[in-house]
């Protein structure tokens, strides 16, 4: 019953446009494109959100340390104390 558009519902749905639209036909065609266009890049771009929240990791990586010890040398200046002054203030 409901199986498809067939050839008399596409023609059918010819004639009625023409008879509501007439001259204006082209123009009410492009609006209607235009809207369809929209409509699918706003779906494609909420799809979009939708996967970078399903694919969202929120445990940051940690940097892996080199178990040599030569890679874990200290680069900060070692603290060397001032000479003590022997004439009292």
């Amino acid at each position: 019953m409901f199986g498809g558009i067939g050839t008399f519902e596409m023609v059918a749905f010819g004639v009625l446009a023409l008879m509501l639209f007439g001259s204006r036909l082209p123009e009410v065609a492009r609006n209607l494109g235009g809207t369809y266009r929209g409509l699918k890049k706003n779906v494609d771009e909420f799809k979009r959100e939708f996967q970078a929240v399903e694919n969202y990791d929120p445990k940051p990586k940690a940097p892996r340390i080199s178990e040599e010890p030569s890679t874990l040398e200290t680069t900060a200046p070692k603290f060397v104390p001032p000479p003590e002054d022997d004439q009292p203030v």
